[in-house]
């Protein structure tokens, strides 16, 4: 399949349609026979494969759900190719692997008291689903932030008392005074799109001048609300499932059709997107998109993303960049992702044993960045 430029017809077709008929076990070599590298294969003859051995590097067509039919398991060879020539070559697309991420992390003052790690706000939870708030404010204590408050309606304060000792709890309308002392807000984990959320949402964007991480309902208020986009401060970080997003910016015809307007979207309005998946995309400003390399399908469960959203917050209120809290925080959650499965398997897996494989995670990076030294 490499090199490929049109799709495959006549002869070659056919041999792809009677190898797609066997029921042989079928191992491509570098790209199934049929698959773009880096462009949209759907309508194409291609081989199924139940492997793909590839030489080099992962294709983009790789880390594409659309894909997944085709590709089978992959795994990646070093055949020898050239080092120097693959340093020469640009491309937009990274994968985040352990090595990066290690390099992300910083280090922590002995001296340090809880007001060096930041005071973060996760605004949402509402009937029923006070819930995401507790997993999202658990998450956000295991990134490592030093203070939190969750703002939450007055039926929902027992809860999170009870739930989430460590964090504070405010259920008094908000005023742009308290709103200053925040390092950062993050927002959306089981909020709804009422109209009085709608208009908090306004409140909190017009009000607060710091990069903010929206979520979940906040997303989806956002989606009802497309003016308010352009209002967003900069550096601020989206983090939807495929659905939100169309929401957000319009249906695409494909995944990569799809992965090109969030590169749009994230320059134009000068955000990070973060377009979740199994390979979830880093997506900056800047055009170049980070694949994170961590992770499994035991982590589709409800609530897994306000975990996502507490990690994320909790780490841009500790100081770390847009880019690196978005990095490092899809990283995490999915490395705790694949810890949890090791004792829950993926189908025994819940939203809650994610956070409790945090610690896990964070020893992980953090041990393996100590013995490389």
């Amino acid at each position: 399949g490499t090199g490929l430029n049109r799709p495959v017809a006549g002869i070659h077709a056919a041999a792809i349609e009677h190898i797609n008929k066997t029921t042989c076990k079928v191992i491509s070599i570098d790209m199934p026979a049929g698959l773009f590298a880096n462009k949209s294969s759907i309508g194409n003859p291609i081989v199924k494969a139940t492997n793909t051995l590839s030489f080099g590097c992962y294709k983009l067509a790789f880390l594409l759900a659309e894909n997944e039919q085709f590709t089978g398991k992959v795994e990646v060879l070093n055949i020898g190719l050239s080092k120097a020539f693959a340093e020469k070559e640009t491309t937009p697309f990274t994968i985040t692997e352990k090595k990066e991420v290690q390099l992300l992390i910083k280090p922590r003052s002995n001296h340090a008291h809880k007001g060096n790690f930041g005071n973060a706000l996760v605004a949402g939870g509402g009937s029923g689903k006070m819930g995401a708030m507790v997993l999202s404010a658990s998450a956000c204590l295991r990134s490592g932030v030093g203070l939190l408050t969750v703002a939450i309606p007055p039926s929902g304060d027992n809860i999170l008392q009870t739930a989430v000792p460590e964090a504070m709890t405010i259920t008094a309308t908000l005023t742009p005074e308290l709103l200053q002392q925040f390092t950062v807000i993050g927002a959306g984990p089981g909020w709804g799109i009422s109209p009085n959320t709608q208009k908090q949402l306004q409140f909190i964007i017009e009000n607060f001048h710091k990069p903010m991480v929206i979520d979940a309902d906040a997303l989806n208020c956002l989606a009802l609300n497309k003016d308010w986009l352009p209002k967003l401060t900069a550096n601020s970080i989206l983090t939807p499932h495929p659905k939100e997003f169309e929401r957000l910016f319009g249906s695409s015809n494909n995944d990569v059709e799809r992965l090109e307007l969030a590169m749009q979207k994230a320059n134009e309005l000068n955000t990070v997107i973060v377009l979740k998946g199994h390979y979830t995309a880093v997506v900056l400003p800047d055009g170049n998109v980070h694949f994170n390399s961590t992770g499994n399908p035991g982590m589709a469960t409800g609530g897994s993303g306000d975990v996502l959203t507490g990690i994320i917050t909790g780490l841009l209120a500790q100081g770390y960049s847009s880019k690196e809290a978005a990095m490092l925080g899809v990283y995490l959650h999915g490395l705790a992702g694949d810890i949890a499965a090791t004792t829950h398997s993926q189908q025994g897996m819940r939203a809650g044993d994610i956070i409790n494989s945090l610690g896990s995670a964070w020893l992980e990076i953090i041990n393996n960045k100590k013995s490389a030294k």
